[in-house]
């Protein structure tokens, strides 16, 4: 393993890469903490302090941004417009066709649909900073605290200076999307999800430290040993996959023979990643905010509707909560996974260049056969992804961590997933120089 991390380090090509990866990293890191236009540092930093968790929503921003939210930096809504934005262009084929034709072109027109999704990035970042600003300076950013500066975190109210704070927190997330870019281009690859990666590994001594400043050291330590015993089945389920045999029949074009070998489909035990995730603790913020809106401020008795959506829906430790997140979990999967596998798609693709499973008609049959086995193996990946999303609640109700927590939920999924991609593309580049990779 040493050796093999010495060979990368030694190629001078490779070792280009890893720095000018490192170096982008820092910056987006560094962007972090940079203040925006008009923003009182030290008020955010007393907030900060006395805040012990955010919900909803903005727990899962600031999560992705590496804390930047609730510092309004220049950095502040980080990653997430792009991930929206992929996530919505997604889906969009579905609903309109020239989406999914410019898909089926090839990289011509996946270039288009690249282009449709930073277009669409800018315009959720001019939107999402708008509402941040917003947030922030009706005082209700920490939530409900008692802390006086938290309702004085702007310092100018003026339209200019409002305008000056979305143009620099929306030209903020733009040049994290061309950090991305850059690092998938000049870099090891996978931009994005490693600027995700460094967001979320950002968070994870604060959230451990704090675990032990408000438990012990015992506490701290027996969630270590059961965070890498979390690790170590997540990495198990993630690279767990059913593998459907593909034979391809010979034909002959021209004095060539083409065909004739057996592959494989291989069918992941978790198809959809951790999109389910983010789509359930977005539709559940969805009630919290209604009620939020609609609370009484002159101090009198909220509506029995929005008592009610206060006690269940807005604290992660309530059963109820609990329960709902699960189930739109596991219904979210199976919808992602519907629109992102098209079984006929799949069977057609094969019958074209003469593939068959063994003992399945082509066509039809083979379609078939494929959305059962699909069904079948969503069943145990939903509830695989509803279980490691409920680990930060259960540590929310018993350890007394924050929602924060980082051996589970969309935080765990990320690092996992994201640290075993980054491990296979350092591997096929250190292949080619060498015979030997990094893996074994």
């Amino acid at each position: 393993m040493f050796r093999a991390v010495s060979r990368i380090f030694r190629t001078p090509d490779l070792r280009r890469k890893i720095g000018f990866t490192l170096g982008i990293i820092a910056l987006f890191r560094l962007g972090s903490f940079i203040p925006s236009p008009f923003v009182d540092y030290s008020n955010v930093q007393t907030c900060l302090a006395g805040q012990q968790s955010t919900s909803g929503l903005y727990e899962l921003v600031n999560l992705f941004s590496g804390g930047a939210l609730l510092q309004l930096s220049i950095f502040a809504l980080g990653i997430m417009p792009y991930i929206t934005s992929s996530i919505i262009v997604q889906l969009l084929r579905v609903v309109i066709p020239h989406f999914d034709a410019l898909y089926k072109e090839g990289q011509q027109g996946q270039a288009k649909l690249t282009q449709y999704t930073r277009y669409l990035t800018i315009a959720l970042g001019i939107l999402q900073s708008t509402t941040l600003i917003t947030v922030a300076r009706s005082g209700a950013l920490f939530g409900s605290s008692s802390v006086s500066e938290c309702s004085q975190l702007i310092t100018n109210n003026a339209w200019y200076a409002i305008l000056l704070m979305v143009i620099t927190m929306t030209a903020g997330t733009g040049l994290i999307m061309w950090m991305g870019e850059l690092i998938t281009e000049r870099g090891i690859g996978n931009g994005m999800s490693l600027l995700i990666f460094t967001s979320i590994a950002a968070k994870f001594p604060t959230a451990l430290w704090a675990i032990e400043q408000a438990k012990n050291f015992e506490i701290f330590l027996m969630v270590i040993i059961v965070g890498i015993v979390i690790m170590g089945l997540v990495v198990f389920v993630e690279q767990s996959q059913r593998r459907i045999p593909v034979q391809y029949a010979k034909r002959m074009v021209g004095r060539r023979t083409y065909g004739g070998n057996n592959t494989y489909i291989p069918i992941k035990v978790n198809m959809a990643g951790v999109v389910p995730v983010i789509f359930a603790s977005s539709l559940l913020y969805l009630p919290a905010l209604v009620a939020q809106f609609n609370t009484p401020s002159n101090g009198t008795a909220p509506a029995a509707w929005v008592s009610w959506v206060q006690t269940n829906l807005t604290s992660g430790d309530k059963p109820f909560y609990m329960v709902l997140y699960f189930l739109l979990i596991i219904g979210f999967t199976y919808f992602y996974v519907a629109i992102t596998f098209n079984p006929e798609e799949v069977a057609d693709n094969m019958k074209k260049y003469g593939g068959f499973i063994p003992g399945i008609r082509a066509g039809r049959p083979t379609a078939d056969y494929l959305d059962y086995v699909l069904t079948r193996v969503t069943l145990p990946g939903s509830l695989y992804l509803g279980l490691v999303a409920l680990i930060p609640l259960i540590a929310l109700a018993t350890v007394g961590a924050n929602q924060n927590f980082p051996f589970g939920g969309a935080s765990i999924l990320i690092i996992v997933g994201v640290g075993l991609e980054t491990v296979k593309q350092v591997d096929s580049q250190l292949q080619q120089r060498h015979y030997e990779g990094l893996l074994k």
